[in-house]
């Protein structure tokens, strides 16, 4: 990573957490901060959400998030929408303007035009960095299969440029109320086939918020954390045995993900405010903010 790449990272993660930060300072409550914070990074190219989505093997952009509040319970999810500029947003809505927790693809985007939300052109999710991402990930596909090793997966195993295997924005606030909410927005993973969706917008999984126990946003291989339920199993090792929010992300993240072959990490807030962000792969960006406007940013392990 350039110097210059690596402060773009961290311009746009401190842009983000300011705008939450700003919300809550005036006393707004934790989903308008989650939102907010989602929104900014949906909306810059860097992060593989919004604007800086990858490509499914088709060439599109196909778009997922999800939202719970952590107060009530409830929540909302899209998946595989197309036309919609900041996915969290409408997620939001199916929770607060709909009986339903996920809607996808051309019913979610009905949902959204007789609602209000504002629709882009497809080509607004265009840069030109994923779409090179696509080309490589199919001739590395193609290379496979020239060996005999054919695959209908959506990606190989050993693609490591970022983008390639997993790519989340999420957010996690605590607001004045003592109201924990929670956000999680992506574009998946590169070439990916067969309307494939991932845990960004499966409660529980990607997302998860109770105001007994914390607020949960994943990123990482999907499939495992779908399988392993990661967002709520943090909350359950709370609530059943007591861990801090500490010890119980490390326990799903550290070990049980690493035991299946699960790679990625969390970000986590208690009703106290503790925060942790475990992870198990290279490196996850990440940032948080205090009551006080402290900002503290960091992409690999820290020493």
């Amino acid at each position: 990573m350039t110097p210059e790449k690596e402060a773009a990272y961290r311009a746009d993660l401190e842009r983000a957490l300011r705008a939450g930060h700003a919300i809550l300072e005036k006393g707004g409550s934790s989903l308008d901060a989650v939102e907010a914070t989602i929104r900014v990074l949906e909306d810059s190219p860097l992060f593989n959400a919004g604007k800086g989505a990858v490509f499914t093997h088709d060439g599109h952009n196909e778009l997922d998030a999800s939202v719970m509040d952590g107060a009530t319970g409830k929540a909302g999810a899209v998946a595989g929408v197309r036309r919609i500029r900041n996915p969290i947003t409408l997620a939001r809505l199916v929770m607060e303007k709909s009986p339903h927790v996920m809607l996808i693809g051309t019913g979610a985007e009905r949902f959204a035009r007789e609602h209000g939300i504002a629709f882009v052109n497809p080509k607004y999710f265009w840069t030109e960095p994923r779409w090179k991402q696509l080309q490589e990930a199919k001739r590395a596909e193609a290379a496979e299969r020239a060996k005999g090793r054919g695959t209908t997966a959506a990606v190989l195993p050993n693609a490591e440029t970022e983008g390639f295997k997993f790519g989340t924005v999420g957010a996690v606030a605590l607001d004045r109320a003592g109201n924990l909410a929670a956000g999680t927005s992506t574009g998946g993973m590169t070439n990916k086939r067969f309307g494939r969706v991932g845990d960004a917008p499966i409660i529980g999984a990607g997302t998860y918020a109770s105001n007994a126990t914390c607020a949960v946003s994943a990123t990482g291989h999907g499939e495992y954390f779908i399988r392993s339920v990661v967002g709520h199993d943090i909350a359950a090792l709370m609530e059943y045995r007591s861990m801090s929010v500490v010890e119980a992300a490390d326990e799903v993240v550290m070990k049980k993900l690493v035991k299946l072959g699960g790679e990625g990490g969390v970000i986590a807030m208690d009703r106290f405010g503790n925060v942790a962000m475990p992870f198990n792969s290279t490196g996850m960006y990440r940032g948080w903010i205090d009551a006080d406007g402290k900002v503290t940013i960091a992409i690999f392990h820290e020493p």
